[in-house]
């Protein structure tokens, strides 16, 4: 639940204490924070000093601000029903799907200004992993949980709740934003654990947690309770049913050229790519 009829509960709201900002910016917050912190610790470890690596992270977050909202501008063919570009950015749905397209040219248009050459995909990936799993708890706590489920983990909303988020009060929904944690949690512990050791190609580790996050986020959103669109599916899964086969032929081409995994001689000490 995010646009121009979207009202956040505040962190006082849910949970009788702090302060009066919503819920869901808290946690944006916080999440930046947190890919902040395992960026540079990562930057460390691989060192990397240039100083012009800061205005990549800079374009980043412009590039997602910027892309998160227009991602969603047009979703009626009918210009009359879509908001304004003024309405769009300051009060539209955002997306973090385009958040990640943005986030991705923005680092692009910043290495061009800066005429920055190596690859920094490798320093986003965890970061990045790490503030989606942040990030979707201000989503659970806020915004609508997913479809109606029969299971026993759902999430039974009361009135206030239901009323809140456009969801049916006292039904079992899905809780797809815990679905979305666990997974993000699982690939940030594989790329902080093992990946970033392991020999892969400079940059490709973004390219496979982006591809694995996709096929993972095309089978969440049947339970997500998203606008269906068009044929049957919704308007992330339209966009992912593009999207998807392009990551995935371009890891297979690089592996059928032998260029996703790096030859041993060319690790550096400590699980670097040299």
């Amino acid at each position: 639940m995010s646009g121009a009829d979207a009202v956040f509960p505040t962190l006082h709201d849910l949970f009788g204490w702090g302060p009066p900002i919503d819920t869901h910016s808290a946690f944006v917050a916080l999440a930046l924070g947190a890919a902040g912190l395992v960026f540079l610790a990562e930057s460390r470890r691989r060192g990397v000093t240039d100083p012009r690596v800061p205005y990549l992270v800079l374009g980043a977050l412009a590039g997602a601000a910027l892309f998160s909202r227009l991602g969603t501008w047009a979703q009626h063919l009918d210009p009359a029903k879509n908001l304004s570009l003024f309405e769009q950015l300051a009060f539209g749905h955002a997306s973090m799907l385009s958040a990640l397209v943005g986030a991705w040219l923005g680092v692009h248009v910043a290495k061009r200004i800066v005429k920055y050459r190596p690859r920094t995909g490798d320093l986003f990936a965890p970061a990045v992993a790490i503030a989606m799993v942040v990030g979707r708890f201000g989503c659970l706590l806020t915004e609508k949980p997913g479809t109606p489920t029969g299971t026993g983990w759902g999430i039974v909303l009361d009135a206030v709740a239901a009323a809140r988020v456009g969801a049916p009060a006292g039904v079992p929904l899905h809780p797809s934003f815990v679905y979305e944690i666990v997974f993000q949690l699982a690939a940030f512990l594989a790329l902080w654990l093992w990946l970033r050791h392991r020999p892969v190609a400079p940059g490709e580790l973004l390219t496979i947690y982006i591809a694995a996050y996709g096929m993972f986020r095309f089978l969440v959103e049947f339970v997500r309770g998203n606008e269906i669109a068009w044929l049957g599916m919704t308007r992330p899964q339209l966009f992912l049913i593009v999207t998807i086969p392009l990551l995935l032929t371009r890891l297979a081409y690089k592996a059928w050229r032998g260029g996703l995994v790096l030859p041993a001689e060319r690790m550096a000490p400590h699980g670097q790519t040299a």
